[in-house]
């Protein structure tokens, strides 16, 4: 996979023992674009539901996001639906020091702990099709390995030298979105399909008050998946076949920060009955994605549960 580095640097120079020059981004840069890549954590969206990115360059650039959420309405006659989702990142960029003629790497490594939640209503617009609006809000933390990093300085360059204010941000979030559902559930088939879109605004704050950092992202999303029982059963139930495929396109801040502005992915599985052994869980599907975009592809393995 190929990806692009999100920070860019401030125009102040910090000089260093040895003649070694240090181009440090601003407390204001780093934390937009943190919110910015968290964006991409607490939007439901299947593409970007979980990446593991590296640099093509030799520098041990990488990012890891992970995401876990789903949704449900609650039943026919209560239509509230409910969604949330748990995401995890991780983002290991390189600062370099110059002096002009030979540059050292610094390492730097962030973390961050994203949660969504959501609620919405399900109003129908014709036999399978719903619209739904839904209230969006979220939570986040962001640490950074300040320590290590500090240490690294001073063993280096014999200098105390702060990255960040207090190496930690958090960040609260709120939006919406709207979503066309369509299901059709007939013995010989199932098919979904729907059209989402997302907005979602970040606002951090550290030490107890604001650091005027912000990030408005939207995604547009389509998914489709078909499902059709094999002609095998598996623990007295039908085993089916499953068919995936999504589009997603980004826009505002989140647009571009990694490369790309949409992912497409396609994917074939299996989903097993288990609703005569675990009542909880009706159905499990293992689903292999191919995933694409603009100078990024890869694959994947993943678990999805019905409840």
């Amino acid at each position: 996979m190929v990806w692009h580095s999100v920070w860019a640097s401030d125009s102040t120079n910090r000089e260093i023992n040895g003649g070694f020059t240090l181009e440090p981004n601003s407390v204001r840069k780093k934390a937009d674009a943190v919110l910015a890549l968290m964006s991409y954590s607490v939007i439901l969206d299947l593409a970007s539901s979980s990446l593991n990115m590296q640099s093509s360059k030799s520098d041990g650039e990488k990012l890891v996001m992970s995401q876990l959420g789903g949704g449900a309405t609650l039943s026919d006659s209560v239509p509230l639906y409910l969604e949330g989702a748990i995401a995890y990142s991780r983002y290991d960029p390189m600062f370099v020091a110059s002096n002009g003629e030979q540059s050292r790497s610094i390492p730097m490594k962030w973390t961050t702990l994203s949660a969504m939640g959501g609620v919405g209503w399900d109003f129908p617009l014709r036999e399978n099709l719903v619209l739904r609006p839904i209230v969006n809000f979220s939570l986040g933390t962001v640490q950074s390995d300040l320590k290590i990093a500090n240490w690294f300085l001073n063993q280096k360059f014999d200098t105390e030298f702060n990255f960040s204010n207090g190496g930690s941000m958090n960040a609260l979030g709120y939006g919406g979105a709207f979503m066309l559902d369509y299901e059709l559930v007939q013995p010989e088939h199932e098919i979904d399909i729907e059209l989402r879109y997302s907005a979602m605004h970040l606002e951090g704050f550290a030490n107890g008050g604001s650091i005027d950092s912000h990030a408005n992202s939207q995604t547009a999303n389509l998914y489709t998946r078909y499902r059709a029982p094999t002609g095998i059963n598996l623990f007295a139930r039908p085993l089916r076949y499953v068919l995936e495929a999504s589009h997603s396109r980004y826009y505002g801040d989140q647009a571009g920060q990694l490369g790309f502005d949409y992912l497409s992915t396609i994917g074939t599985g299996l989903e097993v009955d288990s609703s005569d052994l675990i009542p909880l869980v009706t159905r499990t599907r293992f689903v292999v994605r191919y995933m694409f975009g603009p100078g990024v592809e890869g694959a994947g393995l993943s678990i999805a549960c019905s409840f």
